[in-house]
Parts: C-alpha cells; sequence; structure tokens
C-alpha cells in the first residue's frame, strides 16, 4: 500500500484581532513583555456570530472545493472549546456543508492534543480501507481571565486537512512515540467560560512529555534526532516551542539549529493559541514558506494538557508546492478587523444562555455565522 498523510490543508481565523501592544498598554506592561517574552504579536479574537463551529466549516469548505467529497466518509471535528455538551460540533458542520448522509461524524477532546488524535484516527480508518478519506477539523478558541497570566496567550482559528492515501503535501510515517500523565497543569471546568492553567506546571508537563513521548518514539523504531530536517511543536505561544526545541537538543545531547523553526511561527504570532490546530497551523506555516521542504523528514510534538503527549515524523511530497494554496489565509489575518481592548473585552465577557432566545449581530463576513440561540439550540446560517 502506498503512504497515507495529508493530502491537503486548510487555515482560518477570526474577523476581529487584537493588536498585543494595545494590551500591554492597558496592562501597564512593557510590549516587549509579549513580542519578545512570548513570541507573539496579535491574538484573533471571534466576533459575536463567530465560534469553532464558523471556523471550522469555513475552513473545510474552502479546503473541500479544491477537493470534493467523493470517498469522503467520516468526518473528526477536534476542539476543547466545544458548543454542546452531547452533539459534535461536527454534525453542524456536516448539516452546513450539506455533506453526504452516508458519514460517520464525532468529536475528540483531550486538549491541545486532540487534533492529533483524530489525526491518527484518521490515518487508522484508510490503512483499514485505503480508498477513504477522512475530513479532519480542528478548531478552538483560546480564552482565560481578562487580567490573567494567560491573556496575552489567547488565541483562535481553525484546521481543515484531508487525510488519504498517496496524499499530496505530507506522508505520516508509521512510528510514534506516546506519553501521557495525569496532571493537573490547565483544565476547564463545565461551569467555566474561561480555562485555568498553572503556568510553571504547564511547562513541566509539556517538557516531561517532550522528553517522554521521544523517548517512546525511539523505542518504536523511531528516526535517530539527526534524520529529522524540521521540528514542529505544539505552539500556545512561539516561545514555548524555542523552550522544546532547546530541552529536546539538550536531551538528546545534539545541537539543533532554531533558525529552521522561524518558518513555523509566522501565522501562530498573528493568530495567537489556536489549541488543537496551533501545531498544524505551524504545519500550513511551514509549508508556505519554507522553499526547501521537498523530501524533508519534519518531527512532530503535540501535547495536550492534562496531560498526553506524542511524537511522529512525516516526509514532505516531492511535488508539494504544486499543491498548496497560500492566498486565503494571507488575505484572511491582513483583512482582519482590528478592535480596541473595550471592544475586546465586551466581546470576552458576553456569554450566552441557552435559556433565552437571542439574535447575534451580522458581523463575520466568512460563509457561515452564528446566528443565536432559539428553543435551548444553536442555531447556524450561510452568510450568502
Amino acid at each position: 500500500m502506498t503512504g497515507i498523510g495529508i493530502h491537503d490543508i486548510e487555515l482560518v481565523t477570526t474577523h476581529d484581532v487584537l493588536d498585543l501592544a494595545a494590551l500591554a498598554e492597558v496592562r501597564g506592561v512593557d510590549p516587549a513583555k509579549y513580542e519578545i517574552g512570548l513570541g507573539q504579536t496579535r491574538m484573533s479574537v471571534p466576533a459575536a456570530d463567530e465560534d469553532v463551529v464558523t471556523m471550522g466549516a469555513t475552513a473545510a469548505a474552502r479546503l473541500l472545493e479544491r477537493t470534493g467529497t467523493e470517498g469522503i466518509r467520516s468526518l473528526l471535528f477536534a476542539t476543547e472549546t466545544g458548543v454542546d455538551q452531547s452533539k459534535s460540533g461536527g454534525m453542524f458542520i456536516h448539516g452546513l456543508l450539506g455533506l453526504p448522509s452516508a458519514m460517520r461524524v464525532a468529536e475528540v477532546k483531550q486538549a491541545c492534543y486532540a487534533g492529533t488524535v483524530a489525526l491518527q484516527s484518521a490515518l487508522g480508518v484508510i490503512a483499514r480501507n485505503p480508498e477513504a478519506k477522512v475530513l479532519v477539523v480542528m478548531s478552538d478558541i483560546a480564552k482565560y481571565e481578562l487580567g490573567g497570566s494567560g491573556e496575552p496567550t489567547q488565541g483562535a482559528g481553525a484546521i481543515a486537512m484531508l487525510v488519504s492515501a498517496n496524499p499530496a503535501l505530507v506522508e505520516i510515517e508509521p512510528e510514534t512515540g506516546m506519553f501521557s500523565a495525569d496532571v493537573d497543569d490547565f483544565w476547564r471546568p463545565n461551569d467555566s467560560t474561561t480555562a485555568v492553567v498553572d503556568g510553571a506546571l504547564s511547562l513541566k508537563a509539556y517538557l516531561d512529555a517532550l522528553t517522554g513521548s521521544w523517548d517512546d518514539y525511539l523505542a518504536n523504531g523511531g528516526h535517530a534526532i539527526e534524520e529529522i530536517d524540521r521540528f514542529l511543536y505544539h505552539q500556545p505561544f512561539t516561545k514555548m516551542a524555542r523552550k522544546g526545541h532547546r530541552e529536546l537538543a539538550k536531551y538528546a545531547g545534539t545541537a539543533l539549529s532554531e533558525d529552521t523553526l522561524e518558518p513555523s511561527f509566522i501565522y501562530n504570532r498573528e493568530l495567537g493559541n489556536t489549541y488543537g490546530a496551533s501545531i498544524y497551523s505551524a504545519l500550513t506555516s511551514l509549508l508556505h514558506h519554507d522553499e526547501e521542504l521537498a523530501g524533508k523528514r519534519i518531527g512532530f510534538f503535540s501535547y495536550g494538557s492534562g496531560s498526553t503527549g506524542e511524537y511522529f515524523t512525516g516526509v514532505v511530497r516531492a511535488d508539494y508546492r504544486e499543491h498548496i494554496y497560500v492566498e486565503p489565509i494571507q488575505t484572511e489575518l491582513a483583512a482582519r478587523n482590528t478592535i480596541t481592548f473595550e471592544e475586546y473585552a465586551e466581546l470576552h465577557e458576553t456569554v450566552l444562555p441557552s435559556s433565552e432566545d437571542v439574535e447575534t449581530p451580522r458581523v463575520t463576513k466568512a460563509p457561515y455565522r452564528f446566528a443565536g440561540i432559539r428553543g435551548g439550540a444553536r442555531q447556524y446560517e450561510a452568510t450568502a
């Protein structure tokens, strides 16, 4: 059988964006604390009629315009920002896109690791049936308390990818390493709209999962570190990826260049934290900005607080540049509406109770919007 992997990928974000310099001014801190200390410049903020479903549907629609739906019998939706305690956000996307009824639809959750769970599950589906294709959607909104330590690491974005045999972009190799430990470094209670994070413990858990999953990767036949050409890391903020890279180099007893990380940071600096989508927005950024990837092996470290890490690799196809689409996300990033701190704070603190019918204002220019709540159920609609 031919290889299995990522055939196509699409990245989207929100209508609004907040400059971290504006946040720094209000919080009375040096903007360099965010720009240099975190490695972040701006953060995407969902408008009143945007959420993980609208972002995910937009990403999937753009991708399916290119690929079509033939052979897709599974839609896996990965998020830690679920909109319903029972119904998968993927079902809303399935309806908005008018996808075939003969399809498996489910939601996957394990903090920021959920996207990789969905990807690995998709690989298994195709290993069983090489003619199958799987649509994987990862969509998240990172939200912390106003004025809290995590506030400048918020963000929003979604990834859609088509996983298939004989992929056009990246073939995912079978060797993988895993590490899990029950750690209270980050969580979001059912009765809270914002996450709780212990920053110091989260950093330790991240690095422990990195070295633990690397050990397991090598134990399961993984490639030597010298055989890996590029490195991607889960990026709650880009400085965290640098810390991970330095830790892996130290642990492996080798020198690793940090210069090759730069292309993977470009989009995340503008998006902020996208949770499960972040390592794959980093992949998208790498594919769009590194022109020497053909035949290169990429190392992926995916992490989800709580905590789980996985290390695996993929090889970029020789003709990948014929199958990447740079303009949609770059145009979208440039066109975002820059909001004031006051506008951001109002959006942040607006929570719609399910017990009341409400219509949301029309703001987003994306093809799908969150229209409000009726009879306790979320309503979505196409904008055109």
